[in-house]
């Protein structure tokens, strides 16, 4: 499918979704945001597809909302600033929420609902020179719909921090915050390792661990949060994928999924 704001390119197992807005450093509006929707759901059907990269064109990876946008959500009363804003969210919700493991390759600047985007993402690449800023209040609003993952990623300490004052924060910072994995000089050399990584491991268990790390988030260690992983094990176990890993395991031998991806 042929996008206006975004391309989409699947290869090698690897679907990597672009940002392509460079003339207005990849702000978003609604059609941008129902484009990353359609892409998402075309992602999650792929049948070949086993990762996820998210990347961006021009010097920086997201200026956040588009400011033609914001200015038009002015004008609009609060039913209609509803409907835009439940949009966003479900962007957020639908990256969070993606089966397949997800990657950021963030350079330049990061503003707004683009630390957002950071914060859905599994791993997350940066360079050294990267900023981010949670600038909502400079212009009288708010960074409300990307406030659960961001708060999630960085801690609510931090957040009541850069939320409130806007700082700019650069890439060191965002790493020992916890909204950054990885500070890299090349992201073609790390994609290529973080690849070989992941697509390595057995793709249901990959998905299955995904989903265990969101049911258990913020959860007490209970017997009914206890009872949910002694399940999960057991499902996994007697899988077709969790046969084979134990027999390659037991026989010295590479399991069938690491030789489909190389």
């Amino acid at each position: 499918m042929s996008y206006r704001y975004i391309t989409l390119n699947v290869a090698d197992q690897v679907a990597t979704l672009t940002l392509n807005r460079p003339e207005v450093h990849n702000a978003f509006d609604d059609v941008m945001i129902g484009e990353l929707l359609d892409a998402f759901d075309t992602i999650e059907q792929h049948q070949d597809c086993r990762m996820v990269v998210l990347a961006s064109t021009g010097r920086n990876f997201s200026a956040g909302a588009d400011l033609g946008w914001m200015r038009s959500m002015a004008d609009k009363n609060y039913d209609e600033n509803i409907a835009d804003a439940k949009q966003l969210a479900q962007l957020m919700e639908r990256l969070d929420q993606l089966s397949k493991p997800t990657l950021a390759l963030v350079q330049g600047a990061a503003f707004g609902g683009a630390v957002g985007l950071a914060a859905c993402c599994d791993i997350v690449l940066a360079e050294e020179r990267t900023s981010f800023c949670l600038s909502e209040v400079k212009i009288g609003l708010i960074p409300a719909v990307i406030s659960p993952y961001v708060m999630r990623a960085i801690g609510t300490r931090q957040a009541r921090r850069y939320m409130l004052t806007a700082e700019r924060f650069a890439a060191p910072e965002a790493l020992q915050m916890g909204l950054v994995h990885e500070i890299v000089s090349d992201f073609d050399s790390a994609l290529e390792r973080y690849r070989d990584t992941l697509l390595s491991n057995s793709p249901a268990a990959v998905t299955a661990a995904k989903q265990l790390i969101a049911d258990l988030d913020q959860q007490p260690i209970d017997a009914p949060h206890q009872r949910l992983t002694i399940e999960r094990i057991a499902e996994i176990r007697v899988s077709s994928e969790g046969q084979e890993g134990l027999s390659a395991f037991l026989e010295k031998r590479s399991p069938n999924w690491k030789k489909d991806s190389q």
